[in-house]
């Protein structure tokens, strides 16, 4: 990991630069997938499942039969802690549901809002490198709790034309049977335009590598919906001298072996504890399954010393963190100053994979610096907010002059109209 010893301010962005292609470099790609798509639907999907995923597939949608024979291939033990997890996630996104507050801005004059679901979504869930089934959990739940009447799972499947039965086994639980075995750049096209297979939706969520998150902004040029950008994985903690190195360097490593385009960042007050940390990632990094994966992510990682709290946390702003973990005595400082990040971890014992897992938070969330503007996924994603008023003879007396007047100011006489007419039938 490189080191960086009191970066001056003008040197942030150069040296917070994340490890990815620019928008440009995959644009093309994704342009010529997405119209082949479009023109010729499934063979187009077929196609590109064949070239990137090894497998042709004349049927890609999940049998029943599948769904059910997943579960036989799932552990007592993966099944409990499936359970316990979607438990979790459920209270947590239940309690998000927001009551219709009627308001009379104007006697006479009364104001509400309401939420109701998306009717249809798509939903893409990793599957390459990882098959994240915990994905599953962290969209398919808000989605049944948002009432979404059409539910999609896309994902890509294994050269044997397979589905990782974990990945199943969530759809299932959560009630969802549509599943098709397509990922990449093809599924999301197949979502956007629809095909004879994969039904067209109103909105697409879920997290992808950068050929995925382009071609989810793509699709917002032919009216759907997505929940963010969400790329590749990234992780920023904060730690002063009396954090815990090997603590430190575990959640480092916990995001490095997502890809070799993640990032992780150590910002910290202490110089010391960079060598200390640093220490502990070559000591742990060899015990890794996912070595490799995660030593390129290293590579792309950085250990920050910074003088004081407060050059830390506009560090962190600046860098607007996918997951931030506080290792400080001074938690509350960063708590309260913290504006631009996905989610936040708080304390020694709050790995960043408590979020990632069962916690109850939404591990959905934005990167590449999008935490500035973006939420991660919540309730509210899957719905829409209607707005509702309505005024009685009374109210439109109290503010109907203030509308001709506002109307006839902005040239729109119709709109005057609309109002002066109904005054008029009023005073008769």
């Amino acid at each position: 990991m490189k080191k960086i010893k009191s970066p001056k301010k003008d040197t942030w962005n150069k040296i917070l630069e994340r490890p990815t292609f620019s928008i440009e470099a995959v644009e093309q790609t994704v342009v010529d997938i997405f119209n082949d798509v479009a023109r010729n639907g499934d063979e187009g999907v077929k196609r590109y499942t064949s070239i990137f995923d090894g497998v042709y597939l004349d049927n890609f949608k999940v049998s029943k039969k599948e769904l059910n024979n997943a579960e036989k291939s799932i552990s007592a033990a993966l099944k409990n802690a499936i359970a316990m997890a979607k438990n979790n996630i459920e209270k947590f996104h239940k309690s998000q549901h927001r009551e219709p507050t009627k308001v009379e801005t104007t006697a006479g004059v009364t104001c509400w809002q309401e939420q109701r679901p998306i009717d249809k979504v798509g939903l893409y869930i990793p599957g390459g490198t990882a098959p994240l089934f915990s994905t599953v959990l962290m969209l398919a739940i808000p989605a049944k709790i948002a009432g979404c009447k059409e539910i999609v799972i896309t994902t890509p499947p294994n050269k044997k034309g397979e589905i990782n039965p974990a990945i199943l086994y969530a759809a299932k639980i959560c009630g969802v049977t549509n599943v098709y075995k397509v990922g990449g750049i093809q599924s999301i096209a197949a979502l956007t335009f629809g095909t004879a297979n994969v039904p067209k939706v109103n909105k697409i969520f879920g997290p992808g590598n950068q050929f995925v998150t382009v071609a989810k902004q793509l699709s917002t040029k032919y009216g759907v919906a997505i929940d963010m950008p969400a790329g590749p994985s990234e992780l920023l903690v904060v730690a002063d001298k009396d954090s815990n190195a090997s603590f430190i360097a575990s959640d480092l490593l916990s995001q490095a072996e997502h890809g070799v385009d993640s990032q992780v960042i150590l910002v910290s007050t202490n110089l010391d504890k960079l060598d200390e940390v640093e220490a502990e990632i070559n000591k742990q990094i060899t015990q890794l399954p996912r070595k490799k994966i995660a030593s390129k992510a290293i590579k792309n990682s950085k250990l920050i010393y910074v003088e004081n709290d407060d050059e830390a946390l506009s560090l962190i702003n600046e860098y607007a963190p996918e997951h931030f973990i506080i290792f400080s005595k001074n938690q509350d400082f960063y708590v309260i100053g913290v504006t631009n990040a996905g989610s936040v971890f708080i304390g020694s014992y709050t790995p960043e994979s408590a979020g990632d897992y069962a916690s109850g938070t939404n591990h959905t969330l934005p990167t590449n610096g999008y935490a500035k503007a973006y939420s991660g996924v919540d309730l509210s994603a899957f719905q829409k907010t209607i707005s509702f008023q309505k005024i009685s003879e009374e109210g439109l007396k109290n503010i109907g002059e203030s509308i001709e007047v506002m109307a006839e100011a902005e040239g729109l006489q119709a709109h005057k109209n609309a109002v002066t007419i109904r005054l008029n039938k009023l005073k008769e």
